[in-house]
């Protein structure tokens, strides 16, 4: 049983309020449907990448708040609070219980789909998580002084990871070895840091592309701090992965959702996969509108998606997070 400190005061405030208070426990009792569920944790881990700011973590929710799990027989359960206890089942919080879920979820698609690199994997499982809650509304931030109390991409990436429609994403954002290269040399590495991260060498001058525009699964557009830069455009390419597509061509088209502040458009607005295997690339705009430039120095942050949709056939939807900030000013 956890009780948090407002419900502590609620406790207090009842007993305060008759001559008899009364209160029981139930043991033994599994509540389902919990509303509004899921949400961010208080504590879990916040974006943006200081390392890498253009490319939006965290990538993903997972279920890791109080997770009843196998533990080790031979391993205290809780040490601190009771020292030689032990347990073959342990309910514990945090990343280390988030992270085998999204691991499981990673190895059910490479078993469902071989051929598949893991970016494919990785983008399979972002552009079909859930942004809603239970209770129809957008997931909320248990932590509002994290930019109010809807959760921003900052702080729930892509949104909670759904296994079963991740089997089925329609059209992934692939990479290959050589797009993290050119990204390392866009970030200035040194030839002797890119080849113990690699094991090979790279002459960024000759052999790549340097680009911080990393074909990944989420946006995000970074504005100098002062609006010196007015539009960004990110590039993007969509592969086919369909299995069920037929002989005729499939069609998605772009639906963004409005970002305040900006104008934003996707480049082509429609998209045509004649197979499964074909790709096909495009590119978002985000321009920033008048009354947001002369505002300077001052932080924003904007959250929004754009989906890619299926015309007809199974109606697959492809959403990624898009996120509009003045990054250095910002945090």
């Amino acid at each position: 049983m956890v009780m948090t400190v407002d419900d502590g005061e609620k406790v207090k405030c009842y007993i305060n309020s008759t001559a008899q208070p009364r209160a029981s426990l139930a043991f033994r009792i599994t509540n389902l449907d919990a509303r509004p569920a899921p949400a961010v944790t208080d504590f879990s881990s916040r974006g943006p990448s200081l390392t890498c700011p253009s490319v939006l973590k965290p990538d993903i929710m997972g279920p890791g708040f109080l997770i009843l799990a196998a533990w080790p027989p031979n391993v205290e359960a809780h040490p601190y609070y009771f020292p030689g206890r032990y347990t073959n089942f342990n309910i514990v919080s945090g990343t280390s219980m988030a992270c085998p879920h999204l691991a499981g979820v990673g190895a059910l698609l490479k078993k469902a789909h071989p051929d598949w690199s893991p970016a494919a994997v990785r983008s399979a499982i972002m552009t079909t998580a859930d942004t809603t809650d239970l209770s129809g509304g957008p997931i909320q931030d248990s932590n509002p002084a994290h930019h109010g109390p809807a959760a921003t991409g900052f702080a729930m990436g892509a949104g909670q990871v759904n296994p079963n429609k991740a089997l089925h994403p329609g059209l992934v954002y692939d990479l290959g070895s050589s797009d993290y290269v050119n990204l390392l040399c866009a970030m200035n590495f040194t030839a002797n840091q890119i080849r113990a991260i690699t094991r090979s060498v790279t002459d960024c001058s000759s052999s790549s592309a340097p680009s911080s525009d990393l074909n990944y699964p989420s946006f995000v557009a970074v504005f100098s701090a002062n609006r010196s830069d007015h539009v960004l455009e990110l590039r993007r390419t969509l592969t086919n992965v369909d299995d069920d597509q037929e002989i005729m061509a499939t069609y998605y088209e772009a639906h963004v959702t409005a970002l305040d502040g900006f104008k934003v458009r996707v480049v082509p607005e429609k998209l045509v996969f004649k197979c499964k295997g074909d790709e096909q690339s495009f590119k978002l705009v985000l321009e920033m509108e008048s009354h947001l430039k002369e505002e300077d120095n001052k932080p924003f942050l904007r959250s929004g998606y754009l989906k890619w949709i299926q015309v007809g056939g199974s109606k697959r939807v492809v959403q990624s997070p898009v996120v509009a900030t003045n990054i250095n000013s910002f945090f």
